[in-house]
C-alpha cells in the first residue's frame, strides 16, 4: 500500500527541479555562495509579493525572530508575550535576545490562535513586544491586538518567517527572513545578521552569522513564482476535507477567522483519543502528525518559567486532541478520500 505523506516534498521539487538546477549551476559558475546576487533578487521579490518595503534574508526562522527583536532594541529586562500553543523556537528566540517570554493561552474558538483577552491580562510595564504567531496558515487576530501593541511598543514593526522545507514556501534546508517597512530596522537587521558589520571587516555592534545563502535563494525564488497557485490548491484541498469529514460528529474541523484568507499550511482537526487515532492512521499508511504535542510551559526547557499543568487549559487540552492530516498542493482527491476513510475507520 502506498504511503500518503504529511507533506510531499518530492512532488513539489519536481515542479521546480529544472529551474533550480539551472539557477544552482549559475551560482556554482560564479562561486558566489554567500550574498550572491540571487539573494538580493529573492529579497526584493518576496518583499513585493508580501507588500513590504524590506525583506531581510536570514539563516533560519528562529534567528529571524531573535534578530528582529534585537533590531528593535528588545533585550534584557523586556517581556515578550507569545502563545503557549506554538513551536518552541518562538520562546527560544526571545530568550536568545535576552528578553523574558511571557506565555498566554490560545483562544477556545477553533483557531487555537493567541487569546486577545489573555494577552491584555498578561501585559505589564515591562511588556515590549507581542509575538502573536500566525498559525497553521492563517493570521493571528492582529487588528484586535494593535491597540495593545501601541501600549507595548513593538508589534507591527517586523514580521519573521521560516522557510523550513515543509512550509508553503520552503527552502532545501534552513532559511528564514524578516519583513519590515522600517528602513532603520532593516539596516540594523542586516548588520546584526552579518557579524554586526555594515561593511567587510567593520564591526559596529556584536552580531551573529545568519545569512541566507545563495543556493537557498535560488530555490525560494523558483518556488515563490508558483506560491499563489500552490496556495490555491491547498485551499481547494481544505475545502474537500471539509466536505469529506462533514458527517463525522466526533471531529472538530478547523475554523477560519472572519477576514482571514487561510493558506492551509496545515489542516488541523480535533479528535477524541487522538494518540490511538494517530496510531491507526499511520498503520494504514497515512502520514498524519501532531502540531504541537507538548505546550511550551510543560517542556523541561521552560520549566524555569514556573508554570505547572493547568496554567493554560485550552492549549493543554488541544495538545492532546489536535491532529494534522496530510496536506500539500499536489494531494489528489483520491488520496484525500483514502485519508477520510481511514480516519472514519479509526474513530468508529
Amino acid at each position: 500500500m502506498n504511503q500518503i505523506p504529511l507533506v510531499d516534498l518530492g512532488a513539489q521539487h519536481a515542479a521546480v527541479a529544472e529551474e533550480v538546477a539551472e539557477g544552482w549551476q549559475q551560482v556554482l559558475a560564479r562561486t558566489a555562495f554567500i550574498d550572491g546576487p540571487q539573494v538580493a533578487a529573492f529579497e526584493n521579490e518576496y518583499a513585493a509579493f508580501i507588500g513590504t518595503r524590506h525583506c531581510v534574508g536570514m539563516g533560519n526562522g528562529t534567528d529571524a525572530i531573535e534578530i528582529a527583536l534585537r533590531a528593535l532594541g528588545i533585550g534584557a529586562g523586556a517581556e515578550c508575550i507569545l502563545p503557549a500553543n506554538t513551536f518552541i523556537a518562538t520562546a527560544e528566540a526571545v530568550c536568545r535576545a535576552g528578553a523574558t517570554p511571557v506565555l498566554v493561552d490560545c483562544a477556545d474558538d477553533g483557531t487555537y490562535l493567541i487569546d486577545v483577552a489573555a494577552t491584555e491580562a498578561a501585559m505589564t510595564p515591562r511588556t515590549r513586544a507581542i509575538i502573536p504567531v500566525h498559525l497553521y496558515g492563517q493570521a493571528a487576530p492582529v487588528e484586535q491586538l494593535l491597540p495593545l501593541a501601541e501600549r507595548a511598543g513593538a508589534l507591527g514593526h517586523a514580521a519573521a518567517t521560516s522557510f523550513y522545507p515543509g512550509k508553503n514556501l520552503g527552502a532545501y534546508g534552513d532559511a528564514g527572513a524578516v519583513l519590515t517597512d522600517s528602513d532603520d530596522v532593516a539596516t540594523r537587521m542586516r548588520m546584526i545578521k552579518n557579524h554586526g558589520s555594515p561593511r567587510k571587516y567593520e564591526h559596529d555592534i556584536v552580531g551573529v552569522n545568519s545569512r541566507l545563502d545563495t543556493l537557498q535563494a535560488v530555490v525560494l525564488s523558483a518556488k515563490l513564482r508558483r506560491l499563489a497557485g500552490w496556495n490555491a490548491s491547498r485551499r481547494a484541498a481544505a475545502t474537500r476535507y471539509d466536505a469529506l469529514l462533514a458527517d463525522l460528529d466526533e471531529v472538530v474541523r478547523p475554523r477560519t477567522l472572519e477576514g482571514n484568507e487561510h493558506v492551509w499550511h496545515l489542516y488541523v482537526l480535533r479528535v477524541p483519543d487522538r494518540d490511538q487515532v494517530l496510531k491507526e492512521l499511520q498503520s494504514a499508511g497515512i502520514g498524519a502528525g501532531i502540531h504541537y504535542p507538548v505546550p511550551i510551559h510543560l517542556t523541561e526547557a521552560f520549566a524555569g518559567l514556573g508554570h505547572t499543568e493547568g496554567a493554560f487549559p485550552v492549549t493543554e487540552q488541544a495538545s492532546g486532541e489536535l491532529l494534522s492530516l496530510p496536506l500539500f498542493a499536489e494531494i489528489t482527491e483520491g488520496q484525500q478520500e483514502r485519508v477520510a476513510k481511514a480516519l472514519t475507520s479509526a474513530l468508529r
